[in-house]
């Protein structure tokens, strides 16, 4: 594998190195080497980085900061290292430098050479080595929305609509639009470049609901591979934007006028004849894609700390009128969670529209899959069918706000059985410093309405 590594360095005229790993919110940690210290570093394992990193939250805080924190089982206080091993089935160019420099998505194992349970790319791979036990592959497509706006270095002020190549911000509702998202086409120009340079296989874009919101699709593909381009993604398009003195947010919910962001996530499953088990002759939808959809219904309210990972993931869901907020399936039926886009054997596959933007890709995969081999081994019963509209149907069957999503995902013991009792509990911490951070805040809302009135 080095001679691989040395081979491809030396033909791209690499000098610096990026070894990146996904922390569990999906941001890049990692460290950059000259090429040389880091072919070094690949023959006596001295890339490592601290093992906090895996319990870090959004804002740079640490799980263990708080009241109810880690457990020395759980986490060791001495903050020891872990290794950071290089896959070179990830590494690219990034074309976004002048100087010719590589990143390489890495995976993380211990000094004893046993994997980072709370590493998210691992997580999915343990998700994915339980499927092919079973001689089945799993196969998705994600659709990932984000919003482009004005530069807003103070964070005080309300995100702004940007203005583009007319002149004007974009006004009302453009779905689909094509002249609304030719405002941007030198930034999307330099996109589609960089994705291909990076061989981020990206199919279509087009305009959502939003001012200024696009969503991307991604090829079908193996499941690993796509939450890397995913990953490699939300980089690529922030660094594009900024190119373009612009930013490009994830959000779920960045702007409290506009609908929210999603990731929705196609999936479906092939046995190793390389038949869709989700189609059944005739059209019909086969008895393991109905235990699937089970199991999508039965984990999907237990697994928001991953689908829903942040406070503001709650806003897009219950502060936006044509978000899914139920557990509902239907054929061709948007406004349900879980939507059959297509009953032909190629196409036969479930959507799930659940989760918003700001997730972290490889959770996000992994959960879904996790709930559907779950429902599969349970004989999980879905629901009838809906065929009725559910946007602002009032009733939930997902939790409101982190702290309910929390006791539900950390009491729930096949989840505990499947992901590891580690990897429940550090989500559990994070997102309880995260939530209990965002508590200290006092917002522009609460001074605008309570300053003088209460």
């Amino acid at each position: 594998m080095i001679s691989k590594f040395n081979k491809w360095l030396k033909k791209n005229n690499i000098t610096e190195v990026e070894c990146l790993v996904p922390d569990l919110g999906g941001i890049a940690r990692g460290k950059i080497l000259p090429t040389n210290k880091f072919v070094k570093g690949l023959l006596n394992d001295s890339h490592r980085i601290p093992q906090s990193i895996f319990i870090q939250t959004i804002s740079g805080e640490y799980a263990t900061e708080d009241e109810e924190g880690l457990p020395d089982e759980i986490y060791n206080p001495t903050d020891i290292d872990v290794i950071l091993r290089p896959d070179f089935n990830t590494i690219r160019k990034v074309p976004w430098y002048e100087d010719p420099t590589a990143q390489v998505i890495c995976d993380a194992v211990s000094l004893n050479n046993n994997p980072i349970s709370n590493s998210s790319r691992y997580v999915l791979k343990k998700i994915l080595k339980l499927y092919s036990n079973l001689k089945l592959t799993p196969l998705v497509s994600p659709e990932l929305e984000f919003y482009l706006v004005k530069p807003n270095p103070d964070s005080d002020y309300p995100l702004e609509v940007p203005i583009g190549q007319s002149g004007r911000q974009e006004s009302g509702k453009q779905s689909f639009g094509i002249d609304a998202v030719n405002e941007f086409d030198p930034l999307f120009e330099d996109l589609y470049n960089f994705c291909e340079n990076q061989k981020i296989e990206i199919d279509t874009i087009n305009h959502e609901s939003g001012s200024a919101q696009m969503e991307v699709n991604f090829e079908y593909g193996n499941p690993l591979e796509l939450a890397d381009q995913v990953f490699l993604f939300k980089r690529t398009l922030r660094q594009t934007a900024l190119k373009h003195k612009l930013y490009a947010t994830f959000m779920a919910k960045p702007m409290g006028n506009q609908p929210g962001s999603s990731m929705h996530l196609h999936q479906s499953l092939y046995n190793n004849r390389n038949r869709n088990i989700f189609f059944e002759k005739n059209g019909l939808i086969s008895n393991d894609m109905k235990y699937y959809i089970g199991g999508l219904q039965e984990f999907t309210p237990k697994l928001m700390p991953i689908l829903a990972p942040n406070v503001n993931s709650y806003k897009r869901l219950f502060a936006t009128w044509d978000a899914p907020r139920n557990t509902m399936w239907g054929i061709g039926n948007r406004t349900c969670g879980f939507r059959i886009p297509s009953i032909e054997e190629k196409n036969m596959r479930i959507e799930n529209r659940i989760a918003g933007s700001d997730t972290n890709p490889y959770l996000v995969i992994a959960a879904n899959l996790a709930s559907g081999l779950l429902g599969i081994q349970k004989r999980i019963k879905p629901t009838e069918q809906t065929k009725k509209a559910m946007y602002g149907e009032k009733s939930s069957s997902l939790p409101k706000n982190m702290d309910q999503a929390i006791l539900l995902f950390e009491k729930n013991l096949d989840l505990k059985n499947i992901f590891g009792q580690k990897f429940i509990k550090t989500i559990s911490a994070i997102r309880r410093v995260e939530y209990q951070a965002y508590l200290k805040v006092i917002s522009s809302w609460e001074r605008e309405f309570l300053l003088l009135n209460v």
